[in-house]
């Protein structure tokens, strides 16, 4: 059920898929998916809930280097892409839709959001700290270089002009020239 309505969901928009589709996707009565959800918006909640959390939890998985705040950005820009690349409906959901949340599963999902985008802004201010990166403001570059990061979703295609290493490699480089890195002008990797 999960699958079909992300599928719909990110191909005609949350609004414009009902229960019903959803149902047939799957090959079952409308009615048997409320033995799974309480309703439409129960269950874009849960994907974006989900997808954040699953954001959260790989970030947390991954062992960021110790050192400069240069090496941590680098991995923070290398793990955002890898991981939103593997995820694209998912993504397009979770940044797209969430004008079609209540209230309460707004509160919920901007909370995730922040979370995240916290981490990005501590190396910014370790950055900062170190005098190796330079950004007028903490909150709008953690908001620019994030957008710039998920955007690659929107137009990358296996088999391109690039290969999805090479974009990686160039896209480190802009975020780190971005946020005035010392060392920038380079692809790194």
């Amino acid at each position: 059920m999960r699958d079909a309505a992300l599928k719909l969901f990110a191909r005609d928009g949350y609004a414009a898929v009902s229960m019903r589709q959803i149902a047939s996707e799957i090959g079952v009565q409308a009615g048997a998916l409320y033995l799974y959800t309480a309703d439409k918006q129960s269950l874009l909640f849960d994907l974006m809930n989900g997808h954040m959390e699953a954001l959260l939890a790989a970030w947390a998985d991954t062992v960021p280097p110790q050192g400069d705040a240069i090496t941590r950005l680098e991995h923070f820009a290398r793990f955002h892409i890898r991981f939103h690349a593997a995820r694209a409906d998912a993504v397009f959901i979770a940044y797209m839709e969430l004008r079609n949340l209540s209230d309460e599963n707004f509160a919920v999902i901007e909370d995730l959001r922040r979370r995240y985008e916290a981490e990005l802004a501590r190396i910014l201010e370790q950055g900062q700290a170190e005098g190796c990166l330079t950004v007028p403001d903490i909150k709008l570059a953690t908001m620019a270089l994030i957008a710039m990061l998920t955007g690659v979703n929107t137009w990358f295609r296996e088999g391109g002009r690039l290969s999805r290493d090479r974009v990686e490699d160039i896209y480190v480089d802009m975020v780190l020239k971005a946020a005035g890195a010392a060392r920038a002008g380079t692809p790194t990797g």
